[in-house]
């Protein structure tokens, strides 16, 4: 149970040898080396922002609720109970044919394949608001609320330096293009050695190198069913709105709230955003105590994905529950100021 309970603690701490230190300080978005991954994601990003435009013009009652419907299942089953709490941060167990339906439905809220996602968020948690965090805010509200995944030599920088030392070491006479267009696309976070338990699934690298045939599949199926009005809000307004609430559990989650626990970062529970991403805005009880299933540690504290998870926990789906003990939860609760 202390091993168990002491898990944050201890990842905070791991060393990284032999590795170079990170610049620190903003790096405009302009000002900075663009592999493709980076133009392929902003030509992604941003044609999903252009198909919002056409939303107000093809406005209809089905395509409404078809995208609350998919917004709903794609980023509560999708992102929250599956990429989030179950595949990072193995809060629970699912039988395989279960955890890889909720992976497979996660990859259509358009965040990643579940080896990329769940890869920066463990380096999120091992580097929290320092400068090698992914998507600190402390680098600037922007750059941790959707800058920061434009910056794909800057995230393999941050979390493997000695990986990237080591190729323009060896590529030092080689054009600059070269390096541009062929390391990251190859290569992003220089390969991640935090997901090995997903790498080694068939099934989760399968979904990476097929990611993007998912989502012109779906956008097939809508459009061929409803027309343009499903295309639009089925994906295009369902997408955009679901990326920019669970960006904001990175910027403002670590700008805007108040703080319940002591974890020595800027992690702040929000009620607005927890009542928009179904529990995961209760972001400084989940920083205290990462490894827990249930988010809204309070009565009061609104957490819908802990309730679905109590529901397969009854039906005897959802096994190993993992929660924060007493003895952990009083180690880690504020003090009160002295006056």
């Amino acid at each position: 149970m202390e091993e168990l309970e002491d898990r944050n603690n201890d990842q905070k701490a791991m060393a990284v040898e032999d590795e170079a230190p990170v610049r620190s300080g903003r790096r405009p978005i302009f000002e900075r080396k663009w592999t493709s991954v980076d133009k392929r994601t902003a030509v992604a990003v941003f044609g999903m922002h252009l198909l919002c435009l056409l939303a107000p013009f093809h406005f209809t009652w089905p395509a409404f609720w078809l995208a609350v419907v998919l917004y709903i299942i794609t980023g509560m089953f999708g992102l929250t109970l599956s990429y989030h709490r179950h595949l990072t941060h193995k809060s629970f167990k699912l039988p395989k044919w279960l955890e890889y339906t909720f992976a497979y439905i996660g990859v259509h809220t358009y965040q990643g394949d579940p080896i990329d996602w769940v890869s920066t968020h463990r380096y999120h948690h091992q580097f929290v608001d320092t400068e090698r965090d992914p998507h600190t805010p402390t680098q600037g509200f922007w750059f941790g609320h959707v800058a920061w995944i434009f910056d794909s030599y800057g995230l393999t920088k941050k979390v493997s330096p000695k990986h990237v030392k080591n190729f323009e070491e060896r590529n030092r006479n080689r054009k600059r293009k070269i390096f541009r267009n062929i390391f990251v696309g190859y290569l992003k976070y220089g390969r991640p050695n935090n997901v090995e338990d997903l790498q080694k699934q068939a099934f989760y690298r399968f979904l990476r190198r097929t990611y993007i045939l998912h989502h012109v599949g779906l956008a097939v199926v809508l459009y061929a069913v409803g027309g343009l009005p499903f295309l639009v809000w089925g994906m295009g307004v369902r997408i955009v709105s679901f990326q920019h609430i669970t960006f904001a559990v990175n910027s403002l989650g670590h700008m805007w709230g108040n703080q319940q626990w002591n974890t020595g970062d800027q992690s702040r529970n929000n009620w607005v955003l927890a009542l928009l991403i179904f529990g995961e805005g209760w972001h400084n009880n989940h920083h205290a105590f990462e490894y827990s299933a249930r988010h809204g540690l309070e009565w009061w504290q609104l957490d819908v994905t802990w309730w679905v998870i109590l529901v397969l926990e009854a039906m005897g789906l959802a096994t190993d529950v993992k929660l924060p003990s007493q003895h952990h939860m009083q180690k880690l609760a504020m003090q009160p100021k002295c006056e």
